[in-house]
């Protein structure tokens, strides 16, 4: 393992292992979502094939962590050809290593064909799912096998820590943080460099910086794929944040649902004390830092920050109320920095490349106001009815519109875009109407929802707003620790109200009841998991009213969800009497002869739509 003394062997290290570098490069991702399509096994078959061929001493087999396109995990690309090759099997690997590796070819029945009758994809920089963004964080995913602490110092990895703590003051790192217009991703927005001032001021020699990693929210997983790819960005970003505060312990909280983050963030820890970056004499200096790694149980309340404290403390996670500051009285009661993956990941992006670069990218103006704006790029985990799904990295400001149809493809099967939630559970879920409003924290703010950690849901004709917003009230209703009456008791009756109006109970009394219901709420909710769970009632009930009403007032989920508002039906002139339909019912509820119209029974019919869904000329509607 390497050591690290100063600040001139760090730099010496770097560019001696730039020049050991090898100029081919197979590159194999190996997140979690590639390890669940056979990344193993992929990874075992090209070592194999290098050996084989003679050539492992001379081509590096570059294992990295997730790169972003999910719906092409596990990916190899091969350099320097740049060859990509999206889903390849182990069987694929000699053919790989023989041809692209050997040959310098790319294997033509591998590539990417993402339209019919287009031209395949050659090489990464084609890949239009990667051209469309910007980015500063992920793109070094790429370059990196995640396990190897070499790999980030020859990328140039903590050299932002040599600069701050042989360049900088803390209070100038303070100020280039608040200057280039950070603020938290965690979803609050809270400028990162006013936090850390109001820590170094607060009173008490003890101080702790935190990495909230509890990242706990459906269809988000932008931090995982952080933790995965490059650990010693958060950990650089966290020594640094130390120094600017004047904290010597730091945590990092991980839920254990992240088997693979937790042991990924672990090694990083362990090499960068191993490597003289952590623990006393940090680099031969008189700053000393050490970091831990916490276990989450898995409670979505404690990604709050005082909950997650509390758990950290070995306390139950509930939040406490607000008024005490965490930077003054945080951690065991002492002054505390508790910023989010994505946060501390951009913070050596910053001190390497200049308060101004940052501030450069995304909306706003924060020269003279750290809240006048939203700098920066932003990680979206692009989930839902999208042709692409995948992490997406985008300057703030970045419309919708642009992350759903040019880098996420846009509608599968030709269906029509119905509305997309932002920010998790607690998020709103705007319209088409919606589209095209920038993507920063006021304007998500302005139209009902919050930009969250990160998790980004689409949605299309088949969804019901009613039922969306039921899914979401029943998973924070889990989730609320129930300390406050508003949201343990309000929470629980949304959902039930959610449910009348789902199942034909409601009148328009109900629709009423539920968005005052939802209002009190937010009010007077004690932490964000309840001040923000009416969020997906609010928005549904503004911006898809109709829906609302249609199950009220003529008793019909206009979607085809709700299984007590629907009748399916089949449309004579429409039936080619092929008897998919028929096949596919369970319950014998369809009936007819070959070549011949189809009916269904009503009584025997349970609504589970398998008839819609096998239809394939659309004479199976639902009523």
């Amino acid at each position: 393992m390497i050591r690290i003394n100063d600040f001139v062997s760090i730099d010496k290290l770097s560019a001696r292992l730039k020049t050991e570098q090898s100029e081919r490069v197979v590159i194999v991702s190996r997140g979690t979502c590639g390890i669940a399509k056979g990344a193993e096994a992929l990874v075992k078959a090209l070592s194999q094939e290098l050996d084989e061929a003679g050539v492992s001493d001379s081509v590096e087999l570059r294992v990295t962590g997730c790169l972003g396109y999910c719906d092409e995990e596990p990916i190899v690309i091969v350099r320097p050809g740049g060859f990509f090759y999206p889903q390849p099997k182990p069987e694929d690997a000699a053919e790989i290593i023989a041809k692209s590796v050997i040959g310098n070819e790319p294997v033509e029945r591998l590539l990417m064909k993402p339209v019919r009758d287009q031209a395949p994809i050659v090489t990464e920089d084609e890949v239009p799912f990667y051209k469309q963004q910007q980015r500063w964080l992920l793109n070094a995913n790429f370059e990196l096998d995640p396990t190897s602490i070499e790999d980030y110092i020859r990328n140039g990895g903590y050299t932002a820590l040599t600069k701050a703590l042989n360049e900088m003051s803390p209070e100038q790192i303070i100020e280039t943080i608040t200057k280039s217009g950070l603020r938290g991703r965690g979803g609050a927005g809270f400028p990162a460099g006013v936090k850390w001032a109001s820590c170094r001021k607060a009173s008490g020699e003890l101080k702790y910086v935190i990495c909230n990693a509890d990242e706990g929210d459906p269809g988000a997983y932008a931090n995982r794929g952080l933790l995965e790819s490059n650990p010693h960005s958060i950990v650089e970003g966290m020594i640094i944040g130390a120094f600017a505060i004047g904290a010597n312990e730091g945590y990092i909280y991980v839920r254990t649902e992240y088997p693979l983050a937790v042991e990924l963030m672990q090694k990083a820890v362990d090499d960068a004390r191993e490597a003289g970056l952590l623990g006393d004499n940090v680099l031969g200096t008189d700053f000393s830092l050490d970091i831990s790694i916490n276990r989450g149980g898995g409670a979505f309340v404690c990604g709050e920050s005082t909950a997650l404290m509390a758990s950290i403390e070995g306390r139950v996670g509930e939040p406490r109320a607000k008024h005490i500051h965490t930077v003054e009285r945080g951690l065991w009661d002492r002054p505390s920095t508790l910023n989010n993956v994505e946060t501390w990941a951009n913070v050596p992006l910053i001190i390497n490349r200049g308060a101004e670069w940052f501030a450069s990218i995304g909306t706003g103006d924060v020269s003279d106001n750290p809240w006048g704006g939203s700098k920066g790029t932003k990680i979206f985990s692009l989930v839902g009815k999208v042709n692409h799904t995948g992490l997406v990295e985008v300057p703030m400001g970045t419309t919708l519109r642009e992350v759903i149809y040019e880098i996420g493809g846009g509608i599968p099967n030709g269906k029509k875009f119905k509305g997309v939630q932002t920010g998790g559970p607690s998020g709103g879920i705007l319209a088409e109407e919606h589209l095209d409003i920038p993507i920063d924290y006021d304007q998500l703010v302005r139209v009902g929802s919050m930009m969250g950690s990160g998790g980004m849901i689409v949605m299309d004709e088949d969804n019901c707003m009613v039922d969306f917003a039921r899914y979401f009230l029943s998973f924070l209703e889990d989730e609320s620790c129930g300390k406050c009456t508003p949201c343990r008791e309000g929470v629980t009756q949304m959902r039930q109200l959610l449910e009348d109006i789902g199942s034909g109970r409601a009148t328009m009394a109900t629709l009423d009841a539920l968005g005052d219901l939802a209002e009190v709420v937010r009010d007077a909710s004690l932490c964000q998991l309840g001040i923000t769970a009416p969020n997906p009632v609010l928005t549904t009930m503004e911006y898809f009213r109709d829906e609302y009403e249609a199950h009220i007032k003529e008793g019909r989920c206009p979607a085809g969800v709700c299984k007590a508002l629907v009748r399916y039906d089949i449309v004579a002139e429409d039936c080619t009497g092929c008897g998919l339909c028929k096949k596919a019912c369970p319950t014998g509820a369809v009936s007819g002869e070959l070549k011949h119209l189809h009916s269904i029974d009503d009584e025997k019919c349970t609504r589970c739509g398998l008839c819609h869904d096998a239809c394939n000329v659309g004479a199976v509607v639902h009523l």
